[in-house]
C-alpha cells in the first residue's frame, strides 16, 4: 500500500495497540486516538490462545507475555456436583508450538500500551479523543474527534485509512448501523472476580464446572511470591424475567446476595467455590452480549476490527485473540495490495466469515456441548461417565469448536504468522 498519510487506529485495546504495533512493524506511521483520558489496568482475567500467541510471538512480545501470564496445561470439565467430565491439554501441553497464556486484562493492556509508547513514540499516542464522525475519500479518510464525551467536534485528523478498534459500543460501527440498536443479551449474567488463593490442583488448570444455565469457571492469571496465585472465576448465571435496560460496563460492581445463592452448596472436594467467591475483595457483573454479524466491516478507506466488528459471547477464550488476528490479517493485506480499498475488502472477506461463524457458535453450546449433554442425561449425578457420554462425542464437539475457532492443532503446523502469507490472492 502507498501511504502518504498516517494510518489512523481508533481505539487502545487490545485489537487496537496489537494493530498499531503490527502496521507499525510493517513500516506504516500510525497514530491510536483513544476515548479515556488515562488508558489503566481494568477488567479481570482473559485467556489467549495459542494461535493468538504466535502473533504476539511475531511482534517480539512473547517473553513479556510470558512473564506476566500463566500458562495453562490442562482444562478441567466438572458437572454441578464436581464430578470430572473429562479433561483435555492446552497449549504447549496439546503439541502446540506457542502456549496458551491466561493473564489479566488490565496487564496485557498495559504491556501492548509500554511496546506502543517505545516503538510509535508517545506522540502517537493520543487520548481524550471520542470519535463523532468520519469522512471517506478517493484518497484518505478523515476522523473528527470531540474532547469532551458528547461534545462537538474539535479535532480533525485526516488518515490514509481509519481502523476502527473502539469495541462493542463502536462509534464507527453505529455510524455505519445506525438503526442496530443495543447489543443482544441471551438472558445470562457473568459475575466475574479476581482473588487470591492457593493453587487448584497443580497450579496450571482451568476448571469448567456446571452446564450452560449456570456454570462457575476458575484459572489462575499469576503465580505469586508466597506460593499462592492471583486465581479469576466467573460465576454465571441464566436469569428469568429481567430486560437489559442499560449498557453493560466491566467495571460495574456486582453483589454477592445477588448470584452467591445457587452456588452454596458447590463444595467439592478440590474446590470450595462459594468460598473461594466470598474471598474476592469484589465482583464485576456483566450481561453475556454480542451482535448479530453485519455484511460488511469495510467501507470504502474505513474499517472495523476486534470488538467493533465481532462482539461475541465470552465463551472458548475467543474475544481478545480473534481481535489479535483481525490486526494481523490487515496487516499482510496492506502490505501485499497496493489499493488501500481493495485491502480492506480482503481483510473484510477473510476475516468476517470466519468471526460471524464463531459468533453463531457461542449462540449455541459451543464448547459446553458435553457438560449440557452430562446434565440432561444424569441431572443427579453418575458412577461412570462413561454410562452418560462417549469420548467421540466430547471429542466431535471440542475438535469441531477448536476448528471454527482456528486454533486446531493441525492449522498451527506450520506456523507462519498471519502477517506473513500471502493475502494477494
Amino acid at each position: 500500500m502507498q501511504q502518504t498519510d498516517p494510518i489512523v487506529v481508533v481505539g487502545a485495546g487490545i485489537g487496537g495497540l496489537v494493530a498499531a504495533l503490527s502496521l507499525h512493524q510493517a513500516g506504516h506511521d500510525v497514530h491510536v486516538y483513544e476515548s479515556v483520558d488515562e488508558v489503566r489496568a481494568l477488567g479481570v482475567g482473559i485467556n489467549l490462545l495459542p494461535h493468538a500467541v504466535r502473533e504476539l510471538d511475531a511482534l517480539g512480545l512473547l517473553d513479556r507475555l510470558v512473564a506476566a501470564s500463566v500458562q495453562p496445561t490442562t482444562l478441567v470439565y466438572f458437572t454441578k456436583r464436581g464430578q470430572k467430565i473429562w479433561d483435555e491439554p492446552r497449549g504447549l501441553a496439546a503439541g502446540y508450538r506457542w502456549p496458551q497464556c491466561s493473564v489479566h486484562r488490565g496487564t496485557l493492556q498495559q504491556l501492548l500500551l509500554q511496546a506502543t509508547l517505545e516503538q510509535l513514540g508517545a506522540a502517537r499516542v493520543h487520548t481524550g479523543h471520542h470519535l463523532v464522525d468520519l469522512e471517506n475519500h478517493d484518497d484518505h479518510a478523515v476522523a473528527h474527534f470531540a474532547r469532551v464525551r458528547g461534545g462537538a467536534a474539535e479535532v480533525s485528523v485526516r488518515g490514509s485509512i481509519v481502523v476502527a478498534a473502539d469495541g462493542i459500543h463502536s462509534a464507527v460501527r453505529s455510524l455505519r448501523y445506525p438503526d442496530e440498536g443495543m447489543p443482544r443479551w441471551n438472558g445470562a449474567l457473568l459475575w466475574r472476580g479476581l482473588t487470591t488463593a492457593p493453587p487448584v490442583f497443580d497450579g496450571r488448570t482451568m476448571v469448567w464446572c456446571g452446564h450452560p444455565r449456570q456454570k462457575f469457571i476458575g484459572y489462575p492469571v499469576a503465580d505469586l511470591p508466597d506460593g499462592r496465585q492471583a486465581f479469576n472465576f466467573i460465576a454465571e448465571l441464566t436469569v428469568e424475567g429481567q430486560e437489559l435496560a442499560e449498557r453493560e460496563d466491566w467495571n460495574r460492581a456486582g453483589v454477592l446476595e445477588e448470584f452467591i445463592g445457587p452456588f452454596e452448596d458447590w463444595r467439592f472436594d478440590w474446590l470450595d467455590v462459594p468460598a473461594l467467591i466470598r474471598s474476592a475483595p469484589g465482583t464485576f457483573r456483566f450481561p453475556m452480549v454480542d451482535r448479530d454479524p453485519v455484511d460488511r466491516w469495510s467501507f470504502g478507506r474505513t474499517t472495523l476490527l476486534g470488538d467493533a466488528a465481532h462482539p461475541m459471547y465470552p465463551i472458548g477464550s475467543n474475544g481478545a485473540s480473534q481481535a489479535i488476528l483481525d490486526a494481523r490479517v490487515l496487516t499482510g493485506c496492506l502490505r501485499d495490495i497496493d489499493d488501500p480499498v481493495a485491502a480492506l475488502e480482503r481483510y473484510d472477506a477473510e476475516r468476517r466469515p470466519a468471526t460471524a461463524a464463531i459468533v453463531l457458535a457461542n449462540r449455541g453450546f459451543g464448547p459446553e456441548l458435553p457438560m449440557q449433554l452430562v446434565e440432561e442425561r444424569a441431572p443427579d449425578g453418575f458412577d461412570s461417565i462413561g454410562d452418560v457420554i462417549t469420548p467421540d462425542e466430547i471429542a466431535q464437539a471440542t475438535e469441531g469448536y477448536r476448528r471454527t475457532a482456528g486454533f486446531a492443532l493441525q492449522s498451527l503446523a506450520q506456523g507462519d504468522s498471519l502477517a506473513d502469507l500471502d493475502w494477494s490472492r
